[in-house]
């Protein structure tokens, strides 16, 4: 009997399962992050390359792909200040700013023409108040796998509205990553695993090679 990692991912239907990567952007996770700390994580525990690796597979399996990208306006118009980690960004070397390079996705995730790229100027979340529900009901998703950073916020924030809109979360546990590096494994076994179900993302792959298109 397989394990169940790999049960649950030949189960994910690839017509009514969605990739999420979250502020997978080059201003986060790039050589130019604004947030060195935490880009050094992605890339040392191999998540950025797990994301690109899941995201080669979604295209090729038909699994539809959503980059939620956070940026903000140059005049800061829209943007949130009612948390210290908002005002703190305010005053980052590298700003998140629309039409930058550092909104962009970072290499070495590949962008197909098919994929959807949402940007937020915004809260913490890029399920709440930014109509990316609305375009995952519209898609036909089911089961949303939840990839990218940071597992300290944004990936829990995205697990739990995901799970709130009625939708089933998954999450590959090596494809997300926070800061200090150790925290992401207890958030995914003390926090994500009681909402969500976690895989790995060769165990994603597998499944979506085993399924014909």
């Amino acid at each position: 009997m397989a394990p169940p990692q790999e049960q649950l991912a030949e189960g994910l239907d690839p017509a009514t399962t969605v990739l999420l990567t979250v502020e997978c952007q080059r201003g986060v996770v790039g050589p130019g992050s604004a947030l060195p700390e935490l880009a050094a994580a992605a890339r040392a525990s191999g998540a950025l390359a797990n994301v690109a690796r899941l995201v080669a597979g979604a295209h090729e399996a038909g699994v539809q792909v959503v980059h939620a990208v956070a940026e903000r306006r140059p005049d800061g118009r829209g943007a949130s200040r009612n948390a210290r980690l908002f005002r703190l960004a305010e005053r980052l070397p590298v700003q998140q700013l629309t039409g930058s390079l550092a909104v962009r996705v970072a290499d070495p995730i590949p962008v197909g023409d098919g994929d959807l790229v949402v940007r937020r100027l915004h809260g913490l979340s890029p399920l709440a108040g930014t109509g990316v529900d609305a375009l995952l009901r519209n898609i036909g998703c089911r089961t949303l796998v939840v990839t990218g950073v940071s597992a300290n916020v944004a990936v829990p924030n995205a697990v739990f509205d995901a799970v709130n809109l009625g939708y089933t979360a998954v999450v590959p546990s090596d494809a997300i990553a926070g800061v200090p590096a150790d925290y992401t494994a207890a958030v995914v076994r003390h926090t994500l695993a009681l909402v969500a179900s976690v895989t790995t993302t060769e165990a994603l792959l597998h499944g979506w090679r085993r399924r014909p298109r």
